[in-house]
Formats: C-alpha cells, structure tokens, sequence
C-alpha cells in the first residue's frame, strides 16, 4: 500500500513538474515573440505597408489566408524546431498586420502615449488573467465552444464593417473583442495549468493571438476616444 501511495505521489510530482515546464517555455517563447512583432511594426510603418489599400475585402482573404497557412504550418511543426521559426515569423507578419493601425495612432499627438497605455493595459489584463488561470479551480474547459462562436460573431462584424464604415460599430467590435479575447487568454493560459495543452508551441501560438487582440482592441479605442489632433 505505501509503495503504491509513493509511486502516485511520485507520478502526480511528474506530471506538475511537466505542467509546469510547458508554461515556463510558453511564457519565454511568449516574450521572445515580441520581438519579431515590434520589427515587423516598425517595418510596416517606416515602409507604408498595408494589405487593405487596395481592396479591405481582398485584404482581409489575403490575410485570413496567409493567416491559417501559418497555423497549419505550425501545427505540423509544432514538436520540432522549425514549429519555433515558424511561430516567430508568424508574429512578424502580425506586426506588419498591426503598422497600418500604429501609423495612424502615431498620427496623433499623442499618439506614442496612447500606444504605451494599450501596453500597459494589455500587459494588466494578461497579469490578471495568468494569476487567475493559476489559482482559480473551477474546470473552464466549457468556455471554449462559446468564446469561440463570439470570435466568429466578431469576424462576421468585422468584415461587414469593410462596408459600413461605421465608427459606433468598429468601438463597438473593439470593446467586446477585448471582453472576448481576455476570456481566451484565461481560458489558454488555464489548459496549460491544468495539463489539457503539453506543447509550448501550440500555447504560446494561443496566448499570442490573444494578447495581440487584446492589445490591438485597446489601441483602437484608445485612437477613437483619446487622440488628439494638436
């Protein structure tokens, strides 16, 4: 009875040990993905570049295409080294997504503050959302289904606001997007704790994309409400 009581000790140590490995190398590759992001920010600013000058609707397939060619591509990858690279070009390409929103933030006088505040405010929800994720018990593996027909809904609204054009609307996507996507990093962040996610790659992929619309949701309501023209 007690050498079975010490080997499931034993396996249960294991296993917290892994969990934690995995959200160690998560939150590393998590940071180390910044970097890639701001070089492609700067790079899509200082260059104008901008898949939506043209045709926003074409823009958008274009994207959501190379998007989810990334996504499987990773996802293939993802045990390997070459998952690491592809990762980190993925968030380079985010960055050169994000400079058409920062040129125009940067447009404001105020606009390398209010790029700095979308920082820190995104920084705050993602403190949050990791410190809940770690001491919070309840199971919330049932919020997946629903957080993800929101982010369908936003999507939907998203491109419908390609032809609309209507600035309510766009504050209006921005603001649930932040509600939406701080549950998502709750909700990603959780499943590496609790073991439902063992790939650092695949984590830190997750959490990226919440983080990154996080941050952009706030910009664009920061830009909205808080430029100033002076």
């Amino acid at each position: 009875m007690n050498e079975s009581l010490q080997r499931a000790y034993s396996g249960a140590g294991v296993l917290v040990e892994q969990r934690n490995r995995v959200l160690r190398n998560t939150y590393w590759l998590l940071a180390l993905s910044l970097v890639p992001t701001v070089l492609g920010a700067w790079i899509g600013v200082t260059t104008g570049f901008s898949f939506f000058r043209g045709s926003p609707l074409i823009g958008f397939m274009v994207f959501m295409g190379v998007a989810f060619g990334f996504f499987f591509a990773i996802e293939k990858f993802k045990n390997s080294s070459l998952g690491v690279v592809l990762l980190l070009g993925f968030t380079f390409f985010m960055g050169l997504m994000l400079s058409r929103l920062i040129g125009a933030v940067l447009g404001f006088s105020n606009g390398a503050q209010l790029i700095m505040m979308a920082f820190g405010g995104t920084a705050l929800v993602f403190g949050g959302m990791a410190t809940l994720a770690t001491t919070i018990k309840r199971d919330l593996s049932g919020m997946g289904k629903w957080l993800m027909v929101g982010a369908v809904m936003l999507i939907v609204a998203a491109v419908a606001n390609i032809f609309l054009q209507m600035p309510a609307l766009m504050a209006t996507i921005s603001a649930l997007a932040i509600v939406i996507f701080s549950a998502f990093m709750l909700y990603d962040i959780k499943r590496v704790v609790d073991g439902g996610e063992t790939n650092y790659v695949t984590a830190t992929l997750a959490i990226y994309l919440d983080v990154y619309n996080v941050f952009q949701s706030l910009l664009s309501l920061l830009g909205i409400f808080g430029g100033d023209n002076d």
